[in-house]
């Protein structure tokens, strides 16, 4: 091991993510899938995480982690890089998908809290994975791995170029695609029935896109009071995961 002052401004990039907080390192440090390729830590960090003796590892102080992740973000003493992990296609999480299966489709919800807010979720319930839009979902990060609290790593996620043809996918794989909308006029708990079922759900504000809402088998809502406009999206995405889940 080797201690140095100097601070690393990068908070990591696309080639090599970077994570903090003992919950997310550990889940990441417990991936058989991942090649960490260096670590920081406070000597009390150092001592309860499980570091392999491969990875160069720099004690640091806390003012010196702070350096090396977002403004404000808790990392508890440990940050780490590791390479990105592998990329998962759609077919393949169609194929290991069960007869009774609930897959998460996400239209353009680009920010980290809320994908990882709903990878936890999708772990919690068991669903088969997410699917969302390359161009428009966050890059696997810190951010996404500590609001996940671990499913990052246990949930496969599956990034696709064209939405509307992976919905043709899903569909054909016979999946019942349910399109949560605000607008519908049906209530989610009628809308299930099929055993496998793909749940799409839009952005906050903007919601579903026409061409995605055209590529669902039904629109479904939620029935929230006249209380609140609507739910963030991962509080929704948690109620109709578990909807599906007692269906």
């Amino acid at each position: 091991m080797t201690r140095r002052r100097k601070s690393h401004q990068s908070h990591g990039t696309t080639n090599r993510p970077r994570f903090w907080g003992r919950h997310a390192v550990a889940a990441v440090l417990d991936n058989p899938n991942r090649n960490v390729l260096r670590a920081w830590a406070t000597r009390d960090g150092a001592a309860v995480m499980n570091f392999p003796k491969d990875v160069p590892l720099t004690l640091a102080d806390v003012a010196d982690l702070g350096r090396l992740v977002p403004h404000d973000a808790p990392h508890q003493g440990v940050v780490i890089e590791a390479e990105p992990l592998e990329d998962v296609w759609l077919d393949g999480i169609l194929q290991s998908a069960d007869a009774r299966s609930v897959l998460l489709v996400l239209d353009q919800v680009t920010d980290p809290h809320n994908v990882g807010a709903i990878l936890r979720s999708a772990a919690a319930f068991g669903a088969a994975g997410i699917v969302t839009q390359d161009r428009h979902s966050p890059p696997e990060g810190g951010v996404i791995a500590k609001a996940a609290s671990g499913a990052l790593e246990r949930v496969p996620w599956a990034r696709v170029v064209n939405l509307a043809r992976a919905l043709e996918e899903i569909g054909e794989a016979g999946f019942w695609r349910i399109g949560l909308a605000g607008d519908a006029e049906t209530d989610l708990a009628a809308a299930l029935g099929p055993k496998r079922v793909a749940l799409v759900l839009g952005a906050e504000g903007p919601g579903l896109r026409h061409n995605t809402r055209e590529h669902c088998d039904a629109l479904a809502r939620l029935p929230i009071s006249d209380a609140v406009e609507s739910l963030n999206v991962s509080n929704a995405a948690a109620i109709a995961l578990y909807a599906a889940s007692i269906s």
